[in-house]
């Protein structure tokens, strides 16, 4: 239920209104609007990266992460609610608003995420991983599909993004509060405190629990390679993520209701893809399945740059659909069986900062060239999308039994 409530914030606002909102609006469409959106991205993703491991390690310490996921949340739906506020030429409101929401958005799902071993054995870890994602993307079209509602209905009465745009951002907000509720009312906190250090404050011991896990990292080699690779593949998922509605009005010239319509049923494609790989990855294993993803990536990009009219475009978009959903799923089930048991939250904290670290390389790669090469998103697109060649490069190393047996070792 917890990503059927967090998927309306990152659909809504991170890949279909507010961002094409951002640049056309608050920006005024100056030539470096893209690049503002994507950089004040990265300014709540370098947070991220900077308290993640953090956050994980006390989270582990005290048994914390229902709580300090109640924090989270409690901050994005502030900070979204807030983004309400932001109006044309309010660049100095809308860039902390959306560093806050999205700093609080990107924390929580890293704790969510540790959730994930306490709820699933080994060999399910895939399957169940799926059934989330799955109800994420179900989750991002109910708020996506009232905010279409709305956006049609005031449109309907003459009224302008300016308008409609910032009671979304309220919708979203209300519709994740209401949303997550059965999670804090039901979801248990199984692990257990660890021993803490004597005369050591809160900060020290979680910088002591990081400075042990980086020490004795060469045990977790496989672990370690596949960070690396994610920070890679997810650079270029963050950028279609972060940038799909900018391309569709500025590239394809996408009206703001037919953007949401595609992005709409882009999640219908990208719950049946997370649903069906979920069970696939444990059946054939997560290595070939995040392989066959980031295949259909490049696949994508080559659709999405070659597209002269919307229908190569809308094949592209559903192609992403079901890589995305797939690829995201599989990453975080292959890091909780990587994972030692013992420190799963603080692991997960790393794997929350190779995501971010990649969420900034990505979208500020996207925006630097759009706004070097006076607006060629299709230039853009395509450099982006060497990203995923990388990461199935570096894939090809990572051998899952080896990582498993090490993070069992005592």
């Amino acid at each position: 239920m917890y990503d059927f409530a967090n998927s309306g914030y990152t659909t809504v606002v991170i890949t279909a209104i507010f961002n094409a909102y951002f640049v056309s609006v608050v920006a005024a469409n100056a030539a470096w609007a893209t690049f503002a959106w994507t950089a004040s991205l990265a300014v709540s993703y370098a947070l991220i990266m900077v308290s993640a491991p953090l956050v994980g390690a006390y989270a582990d310490a005290y048994a914390a992460k229902k709580k300090l996921l109640l924090a989270t949340t409690a901050g994005c739906v502030l900070f979204t609610a807030g983004l309400a506020c932001a109006g044309p030429g309010g660049l100095g409101l809308a860039v902390p608003l959306i560093v806050l929401s999205n700093f609080f958005y990107g924390s929580g799902e890293n704790l969510i995420a540790a959730f994930l071993p306490e709820l699933a054995k080994g060999r399910a870890l895939g399957k169940v991983s799926g059934w989330g994602w799955s109800l994420g993307y179900l989750g991002g079209l109910v708020s996506l599909g009232a905010c279409l509602a709305y956006v049609s209905w005031a449109q309907g009465r003459g009224q302008g993004a300016a308008d409609f745009v910032p009671v979304t951002m309220l919708i979203t907000a209300a519709l994740f509060a209401v949303a997550s509720l059965p999670t804090f009312i039901y979801l248990k906190e199984r692990a257990q405190p660890q021993p803490h250090l004597q005369g050591r404050t809160i900060l020290q011991e979680s910088f002591g629990r990081l400075r042990v896990t980086l020490r004795h990292a060469r045990r977790y080699r496989d672990l370690r390679r596949f960070l690396i690779c994610t920070v890679f593949y997810q650079a270029g998922i963050q950028a279609v993520v972060t940038l799909a509605a900018i391309y569709a009005q500025q590239v394809m010239h996408f009206t703001m209701q037919q953007t949401l319509l595609l992005i709409f049923v882009v999640n219908i494609t990208a719950a049946a893809g997370a649903f069906l790989f979920g069970h696939v990855q444990d059946r054939i294993g997560h290595i070939p399945t995040i392989a066959l993803t980031l295949l259909g990536w490049i696949v994508m990009v080559g659709l999405a740059w070659a597209a002269q009219g919307p229908a190569m475009f809308w094949v592209a978009a559903n192609v992403a659909g079901v890589c995305m959903g797939s690829s995201q799923s599989a990453g975080r089930a292959l890091v909780g069986l990587l994972s030692p048991p013992a420190r799963r939250a603080e692991f997960f904290g790393l794997w929350g900062l190779a995501v971010k670290l990649s969420s900034i390389f990505g979208p500020v790669t996207y925006g630097a060239v759009s706004w070097v090469t006076h607006g060629e998103h299709r230039l853009a697109m395509l450099i982006t999308g060497s990203y995923f060649v990388v990461g199935l490069l570096i894939l090809a190393g990572v051998d899952v039994k080896r990582g498993r047996r090490a993070a069992l070792r005592p």
